[in-house]
């Protein structure tokens, strides 16, 4: 039983074959797109070939022929060519009014007993104010990176 059909348009076929045949693509772009017009069932197919041929020509698995069926025919072409892109795991956690709060708490004068800010003294400091309910100094790290801040550049008041 075929669990995932593909029948393409002609338009499709047209961008796929371009990605095959002309350009510099992605090697995983070019596959995906050699995958799926060797698989297609439209009547614009001459000749469909069988998974277990495609695997053998394209030196790849079956599960990856099935995962880009299904996500051609259940996401659509840019999924299947590109694959997820963007999709977090996570929420993002830290937003513009928390990296805010993080620079003006890096700016201030350092805990009684330290000379300067560290990483894990900011993102202890940080929870503590319940500017945020948990955070990594690695993303503490990451945040003053983006805003061009290092703790090495804060002067002293």
């Amino acid at each position: 039983m075929k669990k995932y059909i593909v029948t393409l348009t002609r338009e499709e076929r047209e961008i796929l074959g371009g990605f095959t045949s002309k350009g510099k693509h992605r090697s995983q772009k070019v596959v995906n797109s050699l995958i799926l017009l060797g698989s297609d069932e439209g009547e614009f197919q001459t000749k469909r070939s069988p998974n277990k041929e495609i695997a053998r020509v394209l030196n790849i698995s079956m599960k990856k022929i099935d995962r880009v069926k299904k996500r051609f025919v259940e996401d659509g072409i840019d999924i299947a060519l590109n694959g997820q892109r963007g999709n977090r795991i996570y929420a993002k956690k830290a937003d513009g009014d928390f990296e805010a709060h993080l620079v003006a708490v890096s700016c201030s004068d350092p805990p009684e007993g330290f000379t300067r800010w560290s990483l894990r003294l900011l993102a202890d400091k940080v929870v503590e104010l319940n500017y945020i309910d948990s955070v990594s100094h690695e993303t503490i790290r990451r945040i003053l990176k983006k805003t061009k801040l290092s703790l090495g550049n804060i002067k002293d008041g």
